[in-house]
């Protein structure tokens, strides 16, 4: 299981409607059906938005378990510490798409709304990854304690931090 618990992959994938939602609006806009090459583009796009949630909770989680932060600093520290790498690989993406949407000539009306749902996708989603993991992330790490105090195999301990579980060994 990823990151030995629930709540850090429902962490990440909450972050895939915003891009998904400004898509398929970037779409209706400009007046494009959702077809199969949109999807791909849609695709594309969850695959980029999945990894920059990834890379900030890996941080976060790393940060809490290394320097003993809080659940909040540490994800203010990785939203701060990640914004470049994460910014970076999103402007390629989306002025990677620029060209699709501009594009004239034979089959770009094929291509154009794989470059509209590229662009779209990738323009909502940076302030709203911003206003999630600045306001969603420490809503999830308290719903993750408050989980792992009903929980009978974890436990939180006295400054609401949880305890790992003894590694498990399978015998072969």
């Amino acid at each position: 299981m990823l990151y030995e618990s629930y709540i850090h992959p429902l962490t990440i994938l909450s972050t895939l409607p915003s891009a998904g939602v400004g898509a398929l609006l970037m779409l209706m806009m400009f007046g494009f059906d959702f077809s199969v090459i949109a999807l791909i583009g849609v695709i594309l796009l969850i695959g980029i938005v999945k990894k920059n949630g990834i890379m900030m909770v890996d941080f976060a989680i790393a940060a809490q378990r290394d320097r003993g932060l809080s659940g909040f600093d540490a994800i203010r520290r990785a939203c701060l510490l990640r914004f470049r790498p994460i910014m970076m690989t999103t402007m390629a993406a989306l002025l990677g798409g620029v060209p699709l949407m501009l594009g004239s000539g034979t089959g770009a009306e094929l291509r154009q709304p794989l470059g509209y749902s590229i662009v779209g996708g990738l323009y909502s989603q940076p302030g709203a990854d911003a206003l999630h993991d600045a306001r969603g992330l420490p809503i999830f790490g308290a719903a993750h304690v408050w989980l792992a105090g009903r929980s009978r195999s974890r436990k939180p301990d006295a400054d609401n931090t949880l305890v790992p579980l003894p590694e498990r060994r399978l015998v072969s």
